[in-house]
């Protein structure tokens, strides 16, 4: 326990010093009329997330308590921390970051042996060169997911304690836990009304991490794909229905937008806290859904659908309150 309690300490002390020197350096969001703040808000304080993470991957490392191949497979992620931090501080265009996350997924995979299976509960699914290619995609795609929902006040950093503390929970999966403490050392900073932002250095970071996590526990029969899908459902789902919803419209995707159902849900009245809590209430919901797909494995799919359900009328009650438009 020792150990997150520096972690938290440590994430909370390095955001206060980020925070300053991105006002210091100018390093600012200004808003404008998609955005969801309303003062220039300094950015970037991801950093701290990842530095506090990996200073705790390096710890469990050197004490034996993750394995090597986890382990270097997660410091890849290094990579993505860097573009990201050059992204934010000076831009970097949009093929350049593709790349990296590209090439930072395939070395994930080369490391893990690719996704060599996937448990739907009464089947199997074993392929292991089609699975890799989908899973190569998957990674990148969670990467950017991530990144869209880091919109408002606590969401991304929320929903990263969320997804760690129920791994935890139910597969005791103490790596993991360091993120969620990083995490939560940042939120403080965070909460609305957020004195820092994210920026993509966090985003990405954490729609990577999750990405391989996903990947290695299923890899090592600790729990299934599906579950994991299910557990970071609220965001690939608001993200890819957005998208989905955008395209049919033929609107220009690379433009900025506030689509998303928990921007329309401010939009609507809500303030971010209230949004966020919501949205941990959903989340909750979620993971009684998990436990029991945990508890009767053969029926994993039945509850990965029940999932997509009640995501399905969340985003329609959205659109009753805030129309997509």
């Amino acid at each position: 326990m020792l150990l997150y309690i520096i972690i938290f300490i440590l994430a909370f002390g390095l955001t206060f010093i980020v925070r300053h020197i991105a006002i210091r350096k100018a390093v600012l969001d200004i808003p404008n009329e998609r955005s969801s703040h309303t003062i220039p808000t300094p950015r970037g304080g991801g950093l701290a997330i990842a530095i506090a993470w990996y200073a705790g991957l390096i710890f469990t490392f050197f004490t034996g308590m993750i394995d090597e191949t986890l382990f270097y497979t997660l410091m890849l992620g290094v990579l993505i921390v860097v573009v990201s931090l050059v992204d934010d501080l000076i831009g970097v265009n949009y093929i350049i970051r593709l790349t990296i996350q590209a090439i930072t997924a395939a070395s994930a995979l080369y490391l893990m042996g690719g996704l060599q299976k996937i448990d739907i509960g009464f089947y199997v699914i074993q392929q292991n060169e089609i699975l890799t290619i989908l899973s190569f995609f998957g990674i990148i795609w969670f990467i950017n997911l991530y990144n869209f929902i880091d919109g408002i006040d606590g969401y991304a950093a929320g929903e990263a304690i969320f997804i760690s503390a129920a791994v935890y929970v139910l597969f005791s999966d103490s790596v993991i836990l360091l993120i969620g403490f990083a995490a939560l050392g940042f939120l403080f900073w965070n909460w609305d009304k957020a004195k820092i932002f994210m920026g993509d250095i966090g985003s990405t970071l954490l729609g990577y991490t999750f990405a391989v996590m996903a990947i290695w526990h299923q890899n090592h029969d600790t729990s299934s794909l599906v579950v994991w899908l299910m557990l970071t459902s609220l965001f690939w789902f608001d993200a890819t229905i957005t998208i989905y919803r955008r395209f049919i419209n033929k609107e220009r995707l690379s433009q900025a937008h506030r689509k998303h159902a928990y921007q329309r849900i401010v939009q609507a009245g809500f303030s971010h806290q209230k949004t966020v809590l919501l949205a941990m209430i959903i989340n909750l919901i979620i993971l009684l859904l998990v436990y029991f797909s945990v508890v009767n494995k053969n029926y994993v799919l039945l509850f990965f659908f029940l999932n997509i359900i009640v995501l399905y009328i969340f985003v329609k009650l959205v659109d009753k309150k805030k129309k997509f438009e």
